[in-house]
C-alpha cells in the first residue's frame, strides 16, 4: 500500500446535547484541548479523491459511523487499530452504504480505509 507524506489537517465538529455546534480546524495537537470530555476527534488524511469517505459521530458522540461514496460494485473496509498496531475493529460497506462502528473506548486510534489492496484514506481518532 502506498503511503503519503501530506500534512494532516483536522476538522473538529463539536455537537452538544443542547444543539450548539462549534467547528475548529488545524493540527490535532493544537485543538485537542478545545474538545470537551466524552468527545471523538477524527483527523483525516485524504489519499484518493475518487472516493468520498465519511467517518462521523452522532450528536451525543456515542456512536461512530462509516460510509463511502465511490465506485459502483466495490466494497470498502474500515480497519481500526489501537496503539501499537493491534487491530480492534473491522467494518465493511459497499458503495453508498453506512455502517455503525460503535463507540471505541477512550484512547488513541489509527484507522485505514481500503478497497482491494489499495489504501484510500487513513488518519487518527482520539476518544476522550
Amino acid at each position: 500500500m502506498k503511503r503519503s507524506n501530506q500534512p494532516m489537517t483536522t476538522l473538529v465538529c463539536l455537537l452538544t446535547a443542547a444543539g450548539s455546534v462549534s467547528l475548529y480546524t488545524g493540527h490535532a495537537a493544537s485543538i485537542a484541548y478545545l474538545a470537551p470530555k466524552d468527545s471523538i476527534i477524527i483527523q483525516k488524511q485524504n489519499i484518493n479523491n475518487k472516493h468520498l469517505i465519511r467517518l462521523y459521530t452522532n450528536a451525543s458522540q456515542q456512536a461512530l459511523f462509516f460510509s463511502v461514496e465511490g465506485e459502483e460494485g466495490k466494497s470498502y473496509q474500515l480497519l481500526l487499530f489501537r496503539e501499537k498496531g493491534k487491530l480492534i475493529k473491522q467494518s465493511k460497506v459497499r458503495n453508498r452504504e453506512t455502517a455503525v462502528v460503535g463507540r471505541p473506548d477512550k484512547g488513541n486510534y489509527y484507522y485505514e480505509v481500503i478497497t482491494g489492496d489499495n489504501r484510500i484514506e487513513s488518519g487518527t481518532i482520539v476518544v476522550q
